[in-house]
């Protein structure tokens, strides 16, 4: 859950200014390597927020199938990888193509 704030935090901090004063302007105001730079940051954070929403949607089928099996399934470790991976993904997947 912290990981899923923090890359809705991210949105609200990183991508949704600049995007308001796109909407406002009618242009991009900031400077011309800021556009691609913001655009992957607006690609990881949505990302990443999908990405957690994913993990844990599979965290609580876990839980609810196997209630039994669920603390020697998902261990802290495994919980730390899945967070890691969800971010890696994210980043690779916004900041690779440009």
């Amino acid at each position: 859950l912290v990981s899923l704030f923090m890359s809705d935090l991210m949105v609200g901090m990183v991508v949704m200014p600049p995007a308001m004063l796109n909407q406002l302007y009618g242009r991009w105001v900031l400077q011309g390597d800021l556009c691609s730079l913001w655009a992957s940051f607006d690609v990881m954070c949505c990302s990443a927020s999908i990405l957690n929403l994913c993990v844990i949607s599979l965290d609580r089928y876990l839980l609810i199938t196997s209630p039994l099996r669920y603390r020697l399934r998902m261990t802290s470790c495994r919980a730390l990888g899945l967070i890691l991976a969800t971010w890696t993904l994210a980043v690779l997947a916004s900041f690779l193509p440009i």
